[in-house]
């Protein structure tokens, strides 16, 4: 009896030490959990024996328990390395279509050929689906997908509105409309430039000169001239040039009508202020220059849609004693975006930006846990898989309800103590050493019995 009271001591022992080895071997791996192991002492006794003279049977092993806690977080240079701050698990796939799921703490992500977030075994991250806002469309671990981050972005979208908001300088000399020259500086007040795009994506330069015509302010009314080109070619307005009231004689009084055309033919539009440099409006009313194909300016290549028109929408400018000031220029065409950089929030929205400036939202990063995290099956490349022990997976958003929240250009490391380790170590190995000799005197009191004569 006390032969095996002393070999499952020794076997306790030998458990306790693998236990503790494996600890500190994965101290280093990340997302890893460290294991206790947990023992019970072994007791059997019949109905007539002596429950007070009883002995116990020696120790067996009832669990090794992983430690759930939470590791320190290591910060790294890369945006698509995750941990997760509290509680929950990253959820992945083999493949894009299974379902069969494991999870993981360890978050060390990375693209791969075809551009979808894995882990250094290949395994797919899985996501909710976004919508354009951003706004998670299910929470349900059945609609889960693999995380793509596309190196492009849209098609192109060819510029039709160019919005412009500015302060033109109402002390700037008068100069002859006429005359201008946009090669002649001498020949226009101010410029500004904005890229716009045709229908393939190619970048344009549309350009705005500002010419205060002389004669042009009177009576409580301030006129300017604006010209367009793109590319360095002039763009005329779709209609006629606008018209501006005009005063020739200098008496404060306009006399005459004068058209925003230079002798060459080129044609602008009028932008009017009132005494006090406040907006009054356009002539013509709407602004649009004409076609930019071969059929009108025929600045666009071969192959783009000829038809293109652009509309200036003036926003409110002024015309202040003060200098020539851009304060808004914008345009709704874009060009094919290449990815640029990609950012994680806490709340696990995946967010892609590229070249052309736009911001996209591809996905969720989906959360999961469960009632017994300690029940989990350990598949071995720290990931578990659910069990009966565990509970089902419930699925969820990072920083709501028991889950943590995300931390991008992190990982959780091992959460293993070592000095913990050690000393545990130690003491394993005291407790085998001291079993051993309990069957070491086991054996000599046995050679003692047998040397009775």
């Amino acid at each position: 009896m006390s032969f095996n009271i002393a070999l499952s001591g020794i076997s306790a022992a030998q458990k306790d030490l693998n236990t503790t080895a494996n600890n500190i071997a994965n101290v280093n791996t990340i997302g890893f959990k460290e294991s206790r192991a947990e023992f019970a002492d072994v007791y059997a006794n019949s109905i007539f024996a002596n429950s007070k003279t009883a002995v116990g049977g020696g120790v067996t092993t009832t669990q090794v328990a992983q430690q759930f806690h939470q590791g320190s977080l290591q910060f790294t240079n890369n945006s698509l390395d995750l941990a997760i701050s509290g509680g929950g698990f990253f959820v992945t796939s083999p493949d894009q279509i299974s379902r069969e799921q494991s999870f993981t703490r360890a978050g060390a992500f990375k693209v791969d050929s075809n551009n979808f977030m894995v882990d250094s075994n290949g395994n797919f991250l899985q996501g909710f689906p976004v919508d354009d806002d951003g706004n998670s469309t299910s929470v349900s671990l059945t609609t889960t997908q693999p995380i793509q981050i596309p190196d492009t972005a849209g098609s192109p979208v060819m510029s039709t509105n160019v919005g412009l908001q500015m302060n033109l300088d109402g002390g700037a000399d008068e100069l002859d409309p006429a005359a201008f020259d946009p090669d002649d500086p001498d020949t226009y007040n101010n410029s500004t430039s904005v890229t716009v795009y045709d229908s393939l994506g190619e970048s344009h330069i549309l350009t705005t000169y500002f010419v205060k015509p002389q004669g042009g302010s009177h009576s409580g009314s301030n006129n300017w001239v604006a010209y367009y080109a793109m590319d360095g070619k002039p763009v005329n307005m779709s209609g006629a040039a606008g018209q501006y009231p005009q005063d020739t004689t200098g008496d404060g009084n306009p006399d005459s009508t004068s058209s925003a055309q230079t002798t060459g033919g080129w044609t602008g539009a009028v932008v009017q202020f009132n005494d006090v440099g406040a907006y009054i409006g356009t002539d013509p009313a709407t602004i649009t220059t004409e076609e930019l194909g071969s059929n009108g300016a025929d600045v666009l290549g071969p192959g783009a849609d000829g038809t293109q028109t652009i509309t200036i929408d003036f926003d409110n400018p002024t015309q202040y004693a003060s200098p020539f000031e851009v304060t808004a220029l914008t345009q709704n065409g874009s060009t094919v975006g290449r990815l640029t950089n990609v950012s994680i929030g806490s709340d696990g929205l995946v967010n892609a930006s590229y070249s052309n400036g736009s911001t996209v939202p591809l996905a969720r990063v989906a959360l999961v846990r469960f009632a017994n995290e300690q029940g989990l099956t350990q598949v071995g490349n720290t990931a578990w898989q659910a069990s009966l022990d565990s509970g089902p997976a419930l699925a969820g958003e990072a920083n709501s309800g028991t889950f943590g929240n995300i931390r991008s250009s992190a990982l959780e490391q091992s959460n293993v103590d070592l000095t913990t380790e050690l000393v545990d170590l130690i003491s394993a190995q005291r407790n085998f050493q001291a079993n051993s000799r309990t069957l070491e005197v086991n054996n000599t009191l046995n050679q003692t019995v047998l040397q009775i004569r």
